[in-house]
């Protein structure tokens, strides 16, 4: 047992007690029947240098609720995997009103180091999990991007070679579930029930997810950031405006539902989640001197797209004169986070900026022979707010920008410019597992947009992003079938973007 002065150095290790409604009464036991409550996995993310969040969630047989207002968990956080050297324990109420699911946030441990962790209940423990802390200095780093994956149309084969290629941190810049079945096949594995609307109906997709051994793998293997885009809660959707569910009162039931699952579902800090109606996914780490990296989101305060008919939102081709593009307040991160994102962006600390979002950041022209129209969906339809970003960055003199984002089910690696000079590097992952864009959405895009220099809108899988003082690798990597049981993943392109001086 760690000595009484180690205990009040890691005194900072806070567990999840706001998701405990404290009117529920005591805790209760779980039965000893339940042969493994731990059947969704653990997970950690949010790391800083002193700390990290971890994260389990009790489930009864069938992957349901328990019939009890609260459970008792006892986690451990230990320097080897197994748990000789403990460095923190405590306690943790997992309360019904969240699905009885754990999040802990632990403080006071030392940078850059890796901590194994692990929770106890009702007599049973779970697997063990990897987690690390973020360094206080730091020569190189290295995280995959990934977005995009849908039970249906593949397995997640993609995963196996991510862990295998270490990376320090796991990006997930949405859409990690997907609320309806399209397309036609072949599909590999159903929806089991019919698109959710209602809190249960998401838990249970969040949890029929969670089951699959090679996400599951993921998240126990090193932290993650994450934050949703449209398919979490309903294909898009843009702000408080729905697109399949009309009526206002409805979509706002809908998108409630569906937050408070992923929140249940993921390793969100405390920071993240004091609002149900308003979770903050927007948030900033540092990683030494090395890298700055701010993770966005695109979806909860976005303006509805524009130049599409109708009260829903919609997305569609949008042509160049479409004056609604450019009208007064439109944003696609409402004015709070946008204020907050450019107050960071003018104080450049870091040899690298990152901002990782949900979609496709770079101006790309979809029209062909002359014709110039743009997909409203995407930040061409909130050019303004693009703009005002990329001013930002100039204006602090951050010439080493470097994009990440996803959605659009292909890979790209685009330039970006800014008063008619490279400011950036866009990287675009392809989606994980289903299946790649309509074919003529982007055929032209490579022709008709210079400043496009990868493009393959074919292939599944994630990129590989390591940061060092002079220059960053990209590695996109693809996975050879997604609906076959044994596959490669190989690198289909790599880059290298030389940091400016």
């Amino acid at each position: 047992m760690p000595s009484r002065r180690k205990l009040l150095k890691y005194a900072g290790a806070i567990a999840a007690t706001r998701f405990l409604d404290v009117r529920m009464g005591a805790s209760a036991e779980i039965p000893d029947a339940v042969a493994n409550p731990f059947a969704l996995g653990v997970a950690s993310g949010e790391p800083t240098i002193a700390g990290f969040t971890i994260w389990t969630r009790l489930v009864a047989g069938g992957l349901g609720l328990f019939p009890v207002n609260a459970i008792q968990v006892r986690w451990e956080v230990a320097e080897d995997d197994g748990f000789r050297q403990i460095v923190c324990s405590g306690e943790a109420h997992a309360g019904i009103n969240r699905a009885h699911s754990v999040h802990v946030d632990i403080n006071g441990l030392k940078p850059a180091c890796t901590y194994f962790y692990r929770f106890h209940a009702a007599g049973k423990v779970s697997r063990v999990g990897r987690a690390m802390t973020l360094p206080a200095a730091a020569d190189s780093f290295r995280l995959a991007l990934t977005a995009c994956q849908h039970w249906e149309h593949g397995y997640f084969h993609a995963y196996r070679d991510m862990c295998a290629q270490k990376p320090q941190i796991i990006l997930q810049v949405g859409d990690y579930i997907y609320e309806k079945s399209f397309g036609a096949g072949p599909d590999v594995r159903s929806f089991p029930s019919e698109n959710p609307h209602s809190l249960n109906e998401y838990r249970a997709r969040h949890a029929l997810y969670k089951t699959d051994p090679d996400l599951q793998n993921a998240h126990a293997f090193c932290p993650w950031l994450v934050s949703p885009d449209d398919h979490e809660v309903e294909n898009d959707y843009a702000g408080s405006t729905g697109a399949a569910t009309s009526d206002p009162a409805a979509f706002l039931a809908r998108r409630t539902a569906a937050y408070q699952a992923y929140i249940e579902h993921m390793p969100l800090s405390q920071a993240r989640i004091q609002s149900l109606v308003r979770p903050r996914f927007h948030r900033r780490l540092k990683i030494g001197d090395l890298a700055e990296l701010v993770l966005l989101d695109t979806r909860q305060f976005r303006s509805r797209q524009p130049c599409m008919p109708g009260s829903a939102a919609s997305s569609g081709f949008v042509m160049e004169d479409c004056s609604e593009r450019h009208s007064e307040g439109r944003s696609m991160l409402g004015a709070q986070q946008d204020a907050w994102l450019r107050r960071h962006l003018e104080q450049p600390t870091s040899a690298w900026t990152v901002i990782a979002q949900q979609t496709l950041f770079a101006p790309i022209n979809v029209g062909s022979n002359g014709d110039i129209k743009y997909w409203s969906d995407i930040w061409d339809g909130y050019p303004d707010c693009r703009e005002q970003i990329l001013s930002a960055c100039e204006r602090a003199g951050r010439d080493n920008l470097l994009v990440l984002g996803g959605d659009v089910h292909s890979f790209w690696l685009n330039e970006l410019e800014q008063s008619g000079r490279r400011i950036g590097t866009e990287i675009v992952t392809s989606c994980l597992a289903s299946r790649n864009a309509p074919t003529e959405l982007f055929e032209h895009a490579q022709a008709e947009n210079q400043h496009v220099r990868y493009l393959d809108n074919t292939k599944a899988g994630y990129v590989l992003v390591e940061l060092n003082r002079s220059h960053a690798s990209i590695d996109f990597r693809a996975v050879s079938d997604l609906t076959a049981k044994d596959v490669s993943v190989t690198s289909v392109h790599k880059h290298v973007v030389r940091k400016a001086v």
